[in-house]
């Protein structure tokens, strides 16, 4: 969607503020925290937007999306670099993370203050990200569509951790005899939006 530009080497210093072609031509924006994550913000527009328009939007979501695949994305046209901006002030704080380990329902959760150890259908979890690093070409264009929320995305597109449950319940709908994909005995349905 942007001009291409194949010298183009990724900016992960703090403030830096990305437009990301999303699905059905839609822009997204997403400016990079000081731990390198990417805060990306719930505006969307057709053309790109002036920057304190964009940075006076609310944040969606904050994401690890991988520091080469931003590169990539650059020389490619599918994201471009809009420039340095101070940070809003909501990506100076430490975002919940949660980190699940495979095969477990017992969970990781660092939420900036402390970290503790709690069951992955705690309510209080439901909208923390799950700690992974995102693809900014193969990714990030479906993702940033599920996380606004007005199409519908395809069932396998994680990110928080209600998402996540969703996806591992579809896996085990779909692959039954798989027993990599089967639930946990003592799972606990999802019953979130």
């Amino acid at each position: 969607m942007f001009e291409a530009n194949p010298s183009s080497r990724a900016d992960l210093k703090s403030g830096t503020l990305y437009a990301v072609s999303g699905e059905s031509q839609w822009i997204y924006y997403g400016q990079v925290t000081p731990n390198k994550r990417v805060g990306f913000f719930r505006r969307r527009d057709r053309n790109v937007a002036l920057s304190a328009d964009i940075l006076s939007a609310p944040l969606m979501a904050v994401i690890g999306v991988g520091y080469p695949s931003i590169t990539r994305a650059l020389r490619s046209g599918a994201w471009s670099h809009l420039g340095r901006f101070e940070l809003v002030s909501a990506l100076k704080e430490p975002w919940p993370m949660v980190q699940w380990p495979v095969g477990t329902l017992v969970v990781g959760v660092s939420d900036g203050d402390a970290e503790y150890d709690t069951r992955v259908e705690d309510p209080a979890i439901q909208d923390m990200e799950i700690i992974a690093s995102w693809d900014a070409e193969k990714h990030i264009a479906a993702r940033l569509t599920a996380d606004f929320g007005k199409e519908e995305a395809p069932w396998h597109i994680g990110g928080p951790v209600w998402r996540e449950r969703r996806v591992k319940e579809e896996y085990a709908r779909r692959f039954p005899d798989a027993a990599w994909h089967q639930l946990a005995p003592d799972w606990v349905q999802t019953n979130v939006s």
